[in-house]
């Protein structure tokens, strides 16, 4: 796979406050990377160099391997986190007049958002003024007429704002459908249950480096503090008894019947192998399952820049909460 975007090194500073210090990132074609951060960390200030809004200090961007240019306008789209639709033009001629700005012709224009407002249901919507709309539907519009003319590289600033969660997965499946055929997708949001959904990598930037940065798997394996999930047949007591020195227990629940839910935590050199090992002439094992921390601890944890401590990462209940 190879890299459809690269920012180098870039730098940029606002009357002496610096937005950006020397971040680089490497956006790999057809894939969903995240663009994460705190509010103020940088974020917005990438995505506008990336759309030559403005210029970076230092530093440069490449778009398959050719400095970034004006030429390349008509394969990126952007859907900005505060929208910019005319409220008081009708639906379907503000998707056309748009779409004309990209490049369609009238009649390619047309063709392509009748497709899409049947896709979404909005054959209805045509003659409706914006203002008339709904902020979610208003969303639906503006989502429409960022992706109308197939671009290389699409940039979402949270996407999923204002949408309620069915409405959210529509556009989750697009997203992943366009990805699919081709599109590459830098997906900014502070929704990290979408992120662990939707990205293939992720860039975390804080007070105006990056931090952080990789494939999501990865990264979340980095993060890992050693702890499983257990579920098992037979007598507490007697597997922690067995469990000895090699774990430790951090939480536990009964389900009846004799059946037990416990999460531990490994310690020392102790193995899975070694903790099956360990309690099977105990109890009956009917499911084991390591326990990966999720992409909000792991958000939370590198930007407060703590260690990934089995205290912070991984060892919360998900039966006693």
């Amino acid at each position: 796979m190879g890299i459809l975007l690269s920012a180098q090194h870039i730098t940029k500073r606002f009357s002496g406050h610096v937005a950006l210090d020397d971040v680089s990132i490497d956006v790999p074609e057809s894939s969903i990377f995240g663009l994460l951060g705190p509010n103020g960390a940088g974020k917005t200030t990438l995505i506008r160099i990336i759309n030559q809004i403005t210029g970076p200090d230092e530093g440069k961007v490449l778009f398959e391997d050719r400095l970034l240019d004006n030429s390349h306008v008509q394969q990126i789209g952007y859907l900005p986190e505060e929208r910019g639709l005319y409220r008081k033009m009708e639906v379907g001629e503000q998707a056309i007049y748009l779409a004309r700005l990209k490049g369609l012709s009238k009649k390619e224009a047309r063709r392509r958002i009748e497709e899409w407002f049947e896709r979404f249901e909005m054959q209805g919507w045509w003659k409706k003024k914006v203002e008339e709309l709904s902020k979610g539907m208003q969303q639906k519009v503006q989502f429409i007429v960022t992706v109308l003319h197939e671009p290389r590289l699409l940039i979402l600033d949270e996407p999923f704002s204002g949408f309620d969660p069915i409405n959210a997965q529509i556009i989750k499946d697009e997203i992943v459908r366009l990805k699919n055929n081709g599109s590459t997708i830098i997906l900014s949001t502070h929704n990290m249950g979408s992120v662990e959904e939707l990205c293939d990598h992720i860039a975390l930037i804080n007070r105006s480096k990056k931090v952080l940065d990789g494939p999501v798997k990865d990264i979340r394996r980095q993060y890992a503090s050693r702890t499983y999930d257990l579920s098992f047949k037979g007598n507490m007591m007697g597997f922690t008894n067995a469990m000895w020195t090699g774990a430790e227990l951090v939480d536990k629940h009964e389900e009846g019947d004799g059946f037990h839910k416990v999460r531990v935590r490994l310690l020392g050199n102790a193995t899975p192998n070694n903790l099956l090992t360990a309690v099977l002439p105990a109890v009956e094992v009917h499911a084991f399952t390591e326990v990966l921390p999720t992409m909000n601890d792991i958000f939370i944890a590198a930007v407060q820049g703590r260690e990934a401590t089995a205290e912070r990462l991984g060892t919360r209940s998900n039966y006693t909460e």
